[in-house]
C-alpha cells in the first residue's frame, strides 16, 4: 500500500465514501469559464474483439424475465470521462473501457448493450425506472451503497497532474496555495475541499477551486494554464497525459485506490446477482482482465467481483 500525500490521507479518510473516481473526464464549471463541449473524442479508438464474448446459459437464467424479454441491458453512462466512458469521433458513439465492460456482460447475459448518455449524479436516482443499470467509474462508497446495489469489477487510485515540466516546481504532498482543477461529482469534487482546510489550519493559503461539468475541460484547464493542478482518478490523469502529447504529467504517485462497481437498484438483487455472476464469468476467462488491457488499465482487473463488498 502506498503512503498517501499528508493532506490527501484527511481527505481520503473523510471522503471516500463520497467518491466517483469516476466519476468523468472533462469540464464546464461553477466556479470557472468553460469552452468545451460535453463529450470527449480521441483520434485513436481501442477496440476489443467483443464478438468473442458467448452467452453463459446459467447466468442468462439469473436475469429478471422484464429484462430478458426486452433482449437489452440499458446502462446510464456519464460519458466525458475518458477512457472509461465517452463519446467516439463520431459525436455520437460511447466508448471506453466501461463501454466495452457492459458489452461484454450483456453478451455473456444474452442481451444487446445499450449505454445511455446521462448526467452523473443522475445515474443513480434513475436505476430501476429509466436504467438497468449505470457503469461509470462509480467507486463503491458507504454513502452510494444506501441507495444501490453495487457490483465489483475494477480498482482505480487518484493523481493529481501539472502541466508538462512542472513549472510551479509543486509537489504532491503540499499542493496549498494553489489553482486545482476537479470534475462536479466526483470524489475529487468532495475531497479537494477538505485538502483545502487542512491548508488553512496548518496556517497556508487555502486551494482555489475550478470546478468543471466535464473532465475534458478540467484537463484543458490545466494544459492552457488557467490552472496550476488537475485532481482525478489515476487511469483518467495517465489517459491524460497521452491524450496530451505530454501537455501536463502526473504529479506523484497514484494513491488512495478504492474498487468500483456497476450500480443497480437497491431492490433489484436478482439483477445484481446476475451482473456479479457475468462479471465472474469474464473475469474467470480472462476477458474483463484483457478489455482492460487494450485501454491501458488492465492493472485495475479485480480476481473476485463482489455484490455491495465493504466499502
Amino acid at each position: 500500500m502506498r503512503k498517501l500525500p499528508a493532506l490527501v490521507a484527511l481527505a481520503a479518510a473523510t471522503t471516500l465514501a463520497l467518491t466517483a473516481c469516476t466519476d468523468a473526464s472533462q469540464t464546464s464549471g461553477d466556479d470557472a469559464d468553460s469552452g468545451s463541449s460535453t463529450s470527449e473524442s480521441t483520434d485513436e479508438t481501442a477496440t476489443f474483439d467483443l464478438s468473442s464474448i458467448e452467452k453463459d446459459d446459467d447466468v442468462a437464467a439469473m436475469v429478471p424475465a422484464d429484462i430478458a424479454d426486452a433482449g437489452t441491458l440499458t446502462a446510464g453512462v456519464d460519458t466525458t470521462y475518458a477512457p472509461a466512458e465517452f463519446i467516439d469521433t463520431d459525436g455520437s458513439t460511447p466508448v471506453g473501457y466501461d463501454i466495452d465492460v457492459l458489452t461484454a456482460i450483456a453478451a455473456v447475459m444474452g442481451l444487446e448493450a445499450e449505454p445511455q448518455t446521462a448526467e452523473f449524479p443522475a445515474i443513480i436516482p434513475a436505476l430501476g425506472s429509466k436504467y438497468d443499470v449505470g457503469i461509470s467509474s462509480f467507486t463503491i462508497t458507504a454513502e452510494r451503497l444506501e441507495s444501490a446495489n453495487m457490483v465489483s469489477y475494477f480498482s482505480a487510485g487518484e493523481a493529481f497532474a501539472v502541466p508538462a515540466g512542472n513549472p510551479e516546481g509543486l509537489s504532491s504532498d503540499d499542493i496549498c496555495g494553489t489553482t486545482v482543477t476537479v470534475q462536479n461529482g466526483t470524489i475529487q469534487n468532495d475531497e479537494i475541499d477538505v485538502i483545502s482546510q487542512e491548508c488553512e489550519t496548518d496556517g497556508k493559503e487555502p486551494i482555489e477551486v475550478l470546478r468543471y461539468d466535464s473532465q475534458a475541460d478540467a484537463t484543458t484547464n490545466v494544459v492552457g494554464g488557467k490552472a496550476d493542478v488537475m485532481y482525478a482518478d489515476s487511469p483518467i490523469v495517465q489517459y491524460a497525459v497521452t491524450q496530451t502529447d505530454g501537455g501536463i504529467e502526473q504529479l506523484g504517485e497514484t494513491f488512495a485506490s478504492a474498487p468500483q462497481g456497476v450500480v443497480v437498484a437497491k431492490d433489484d438483487t436478482e439483477l445484481a446477482d446476475a451482473v456479479q455472476a457475468a462479471l465472474q464469468v469474464l473475469m474467470d476467462d480472462g476477458d474483463l482482465e484483457a478489455i482492460l488491457d487494450v485501454w491501458g488499465a488492465g492493472d485495475g482487473a479485480l480476481s473476485t467481483s463482489e455484490v455491495n463488498p465493504a466499502s
